[in-house]
């Protein structure tokens, strides 16, 4: 799916609005989505506070000069942002578990669940198009140490106390967040996007860069579906080592005959490809490069080194080279 036009989308939803449908998931700290349902009272309410507020935003800004711009070119303008579903990788898996696994996604329950463990609120909003039934979806952070619990609340009513009716009262946020459309994410909010997706725009750039400057300087091979800058997604102490390192000055024959020599467990395909099947494999290919293993000469243990540290010449010795 190509780069959608949010000012058209907003119009076009703005103008079907009465004709939607709406259904909330809640996801935790691992993006594991949970359907949630909800009183037919509240229906209206859902669709002012998550469809309504953002396309009024952009139709109302977009007179006032709001631009909509790619996240990668940073503005301080009036500005919203767009990226690729495919580059936020913790977004994609939600929207994928939601589409295409549906069937097995379970109703929350705070007995099973835990709300302490939930990160945000999703709605997915469905419309008759054109071409068939359109989607999109309004995501939201929820602070969960704000919820009030039942067990140890109470609300006023009138001149008394009375016991809180509910298990769990949660204050939803209101402000625009992200939306998510055909394939795009649109970002209302830079902070609550990063956070709320654990997104780190530069460290993921540095990412793509070394994936690319590795693939062009050895051969690896993956599994079908993995790629070197999924595997490399989150890993900022091996992104961080990667920055290091001058990537091709060690050869492929010596990065393997390093590994024989460490007796590591370094496989290589028919072709000579290096194998790459997860992190693990990926971090000793990585610490490799860096030449971050070593023989002992004393006791002829072998050691991983976690600092290193050069050393200056030693004194009365001039400089080799």
């Amino acid at each position: 799916m190509g780069r959608i036009d949010v000012f058209q989308w907003a119009n076009e939803v703005d103008e079907i609005k009465n004709n939607v449908s709406v259904e909330l998931f809640l996801f935790n700290k691992n993006y594991t989505p949970y359907k949630v349902r909800y009183s037919d009272t509240l229906t209206q309410s859902v669709k002012n506070m998550f469809m309504l507020e953002a396309i009024n935003y952009v139709i109302k800004e977009a007179d006032r000069g709001l631009t909509c711009q790619e996240y990668e070119v940073q503005s301080d303008e009036r500005v919203i942002y767009r990226i690729d579903l495919a580059k936020v990788g913790r977004a994609e898996t939600l929207i994928h578990l939601i589409e295409k696994e549906y069937k097995d996604i379970d109703f929350f329950t705070d007995d099973e669940h835990e709300f302490k463990r939930i990160k945000g609120i999703l709605a997915r909003f469905t419309y008759p198009g054109a071409d068939g039934q359109k989607t999109f979806y309004i995501a939201k952070g929820l602070a969960t140490g704000s919820a009030l619990k039942g067990k140890t609340s109470w609300e006023l009513s009138g001149e008394s106390f009375e016991p809180l009716a509910a298990d769990i009262v949660i204050k939803m946020p209101d402000a625009n967040e992200v939306a998510i459309v055909e394939g795009n994410m649109i970002i209302f909010n830079q902070v609550k996007f990063e956070k709320l997706f654990q997104y780190d725009y530069k460290m993921q750039a540095i990412s793509e860069e070394k994936s690319k400057e590795l693939m062009e300087a050895y051969g690896l091979s993956f599994p079908e579906g993995l790629t070197l800058n999924a595997l490399l997604e989150d890993k900022k102490p091996l992104i961080n080592k990667l920055q290091g390192i001058e990537v091709g000055e060690m050869k492929q024959s010596q990065v393997v005959d390093y590994a024989d020599e460490m007796k590591l467990d370094l496989m290589t395909d028919e072709a000579g490809k290096i194998i790459i099947m997860d992190g693990r494999d990926l971090s000793m290919f990585v610490n490799l490069l860096n030449e971050d293993y070593y023989v002992s000469p004393v006791n002829g243990k072998r050691y991983e080194i976690k600092s290193k540290k050069l050393l200056g010449e030693p004194e009365g010795e001039p400089p080799r080279g």
